[in-house]
């Protein structure tokens, strides 16, 4: 069975990882590993390939940066031509970027049948791009596999067969636990001079956040009052760096008690500051369901999430870009410190061999 597996950024690669090893431990499977190319060079792609212990890409379309139109019409121009030549029996997508989409629709379109790895995930916000990936994208497949139960629901609720849905658990929690024991080798907090448990982790990216000068200046403040408690270690997307110099926020971050602003790191090395951290302040969505399964408190800076198993069961605190709830929220988190989570269902590691699993009985 030819399986063409499509990744495009950062997070896609951590989440295919898991499912290729699986399916290449099984002759039944052929897989191709197509990279779109929307996240690229050392930093933001190969090293994860190297890491993650991933074969290169069998192809690359290097479609590199653009708009969301640009991005997604690139996509589906190039990954037609490798769909018309290779003739995968299925396209395998995971996640919600714009690849996501692209390589669900083209497949679609030339009745190839598509699987959405972490489907049914719903953040009822539209104005997120990612938003409109997941429902589209979920709307053409003909295989869904989720994460959390509450998935099931939002695809039930939209008309989706029951029998197109499998709950299968998490990939992202698989390639954690294949890697922690490596990433606890990381140099990273001797060279930072970090001591565990006395440090925060920041990540922020969303447009909601850091493309408009209010939101990202009620964040700074924050940031100002908890530096000055505990050193923030900040992996700065190129995006918001340009954002807080063209906001005039640069300054505040750097006359700020401790904020250390990085360029991006490897999965190994930020996995282990993630895993030692006292709290991690993020608008991410993968890193609310790694903090769940390590036990640190997150700092959601979202007013809403797709992952809403990370709130009810999980660490994560939904807080906005809102100063006051942020600092709440850090303190609360300063003061109660690690804890043990409830784990959501079948975040046990093996994800990908039920996907591979399900595959096989589906398709032999």
């Amino acid at each position: 069975m030819k399986v063409a597996n499509v990744v495009g950024a950062r997070p896609n690669f951590v989440k295919i990882a898991p499912i290729l090893r699986a399916m290449r431990a099984d002759s039944f499977f052929q897989p191709l590993l197509v990279h779109t190319g929307q996240h690229y060079g050392q930093a933001m792609s190969d090293v994860f390939f190297d890491e993650l212990e991933m074969p290169r890409p069998d192809i690359n379309l290097s479609v590199g940066s653009g708009s969301h139109g640009r991005q997604t019409g690139e996509v589906m121009v190039r990954f037609e031509e490798v769909v018309l030549s290779a003739r995968p029996d299925l396209v395998l997508v995971v996640g919600d970027v714009n690849s996501t989409l692209a390589a669900a629709l083209v497949a679609s379109k030339l009745h190839v049948p598509v699987a959405h790895v972490e489907a049914g995930l719903r953040s009822f916000d539209r104005t997120m791009p990612e938003e409109i990936n997941r429902v589209l994208t979920d709307a053409i497949s003909e295989l869904l596999f989720l994460t959390e139960r509450a998935a099931e629901r939002n695809l039930l609720a939209e008309g989706i067969p029951a029998k197109r849905i499998f709950f299968v658990g998490n990939v992202m929690i698989d390639a954690l636990l294949a890697n922690r024991p490596r990433a606890a080798k990381s140099g990273i907090l001797a060279g930072l001079a970090l001591k565990e448990g006395r440090y925060a982790v920041l990540t922020l990216h969303r447009p909601s956040n850091v493309d408009e000068a209010g939101p990202l200046s009620r964040i700074v403040a924050a940031l100002e009052v908890i530096s000055a408690k505990m050193p923030i270690v900040f992996p700065a997307h190129p995006r918001t760096v340009k954002n807080l110099d063209a906001f005039g926020l640069s300054e505040r971050l750097r006359r700020a008690g401790d904020v250390r602003i990085l360029g991006p790191l490897g999965y190994l090395d930020f996995l282990h500051l993630v895993d030692c951290a006292g709290m991690v302040l993020t608008d991410s969505g993968g890193l609310q369901e790694e903090t769940t399964f390590l036990g640190v408190p997150c700092v959601t800076l979202r007013e809403n999430t797709e992952r809403p198993v990370t709130v009810e069961e999980g660490t994560s605190t939904l807080v906005g870009s809102d100063t006051s709830k942020i600092l709440a929220a850090a303190q609360k988190a300063l003061s109660t410190g690690r804890r043990t989570a409830r784990i959501p269902e079948l975040w046990d590691g093996h994800a990908s061999e039920r996907i591979v699993a399900i595959l096989k009985e589906r398709f032999a």
